[in-house]
């Protein structure tokens, strides 16, 4: 486990810059020859003459720690940020489903095979990709197990975890890709916070950079790169991920669900295009020991790339075969779960009595082929 001395943020802050001080009324600026204070007459006189150049370094300092003991309990800062992510997106899902005309609890009981199955598809990506970091001369083996130290690859998560969804649903009795709608924004939201972990495990980050948001990584961390000099920012990924992932939360949720019919896997299409184009990008600027390319191209690249292009393909095929609205999330509506309603059942006494809110204009039909 890594951890990072707190006398680095203090060292951040006067690496081999000009001091320089901010106060109300006046911009004072410290005299090299080790005199302060309010200037004299003679130098206000030779202020139109000069000029005094004055250089503020701003950045990203790195954490000072990864993780804090709870009695003994150690609490690792990049799993808290993992299981934050989990329950957001959990209790999201839960409130969209629901609103869609699924149980209450019904998210919950996918999550747990969803979850699970996907930190091991996480967990086995991140391993089989950087082979070199696990399998060499005098390794410890069981590090493969420690997810907690960082390591886990989201495409091994979004495939092993849709497995374990999909099981999930068949059990639940619901479409595949109404709970795959409905979890969409939550899932980016997830992977926003799982970002935010990134930062403690001191990575995620790209190529050298002189912009105010650099990171900083200290050159005695294992994770710097060589041949850099000391002091060197770099782009923050991780950051830049979570603010494209909270932009396409804004989009599903505010726009494009109040303007477009976004059901029947089109919202998870839409999510697919959004974060595949986005991942591509970033892993195009990473730093990172990849070891697999296809293409010229990293692997994950590649990857990102197809789940940009099979998000685009799933909304044209799911809006070519279903136009029209999803009027139940549930597999055979007809025969809804026998310990509950769902949202579209008529009262039993007066099968007549159509909700407004389900019917449709004269002449449509309302679209309830089975597709999961």
């Amino acid at each position: 486990m890594r951890t990072f001395p707190a006398s680095a943020y203090a060292a951040a802050l006067v690496r081999g810059t000009q001091r320089t001080r901010i106060s109300f009324g006046r911009f004072e600026t410290s005299d090299p020859s080790g005199t302060s204070g309010r200037p004299s007459s003679a130098s206000c006189a030779e202020t139109d003459d000069r000029k005094v150049n004055t250089v503020l370094h701003t950045s990203i300092p790195s954490p000072s720690i990864s993780y804090f003991d709870l009695g003994p309990l150690r609490v690792h800062f990049y799993a808290l940020c993992i299981l934050t992510g989990i329950v957001i997106a959990v209790w999201l899902s839960s409130a969209r489903l629901t609103a869609r005309g699924g149980k209450p609890g019904m998210v919950m009981d996918i999550a747990m095979w969803t979850v699970p199955i996907g930190i091991v598809g996480g967990r086995l990506y991140h391993v089989v990709t950087h082979p070199t970091d696990y399998f060499f001369p005098g390794a410890d083996l069981w590090k493969v197990l420690f997810v907690w130290e960082g390591g886990l690859a989201i495409f091994g998560s979004i495939l092993f975890g849709s497995i374990g969804a999909y099981i999930g649903c068949r059990r639940a009795g619901i479409r595949f890709f109404s709970f795959a709608d409905a979890l969409a924004p939550g899932l980016l939201l997830a992977q926003a916070f799982g970002r935010f972990g990134n930062y403690f495990n001191h990575e995620l980050y790209g190529g050298p950079t002189t912009l105010p948001w650099g990171l900083e990584i200290e050159s005695t961390n294992a994770a710097f790169p060589t041949g850099l000099p000391a002091g060197t920012l770099f782009q923050p990924l991780f950051l830049y991920e979570m603010i494209w992932n909270a932009i396409g939360v804004v989009l599903i949720i505010f726009v494009l669900e109040r303007r477009f019919n976004l059901r029947w896997g089109k919202t998870l299409g839409f999510y697919l295009l959004w974060y595949g184009a986005g991942r591509a990008f970033l892993e195009s600027l990473r730093l990172d020991p990849t070891e697999y390319f296809l293409f010229d191209l990293k692997i994950n690249v590649d990857i990102a790339l197809l789940a940009a292009i099979a998000g685009i393909v799933l909304i044209i095929v799911q809006t070519r075969r279903h136009p029209g609205p999803e009027l139940s999330i549930y597999r055979n509506p007809e025969e809804p779960p026998a310990d509950g309603l769902t949202a579209t059942d008529a009262p039993s006494d007066s099968h007549a009595d159509v909700s407004p809110a389900l019917e449709l204009p004269s002449g449509q039909m309302g679209d309830s082929r089975r597709d999961d």
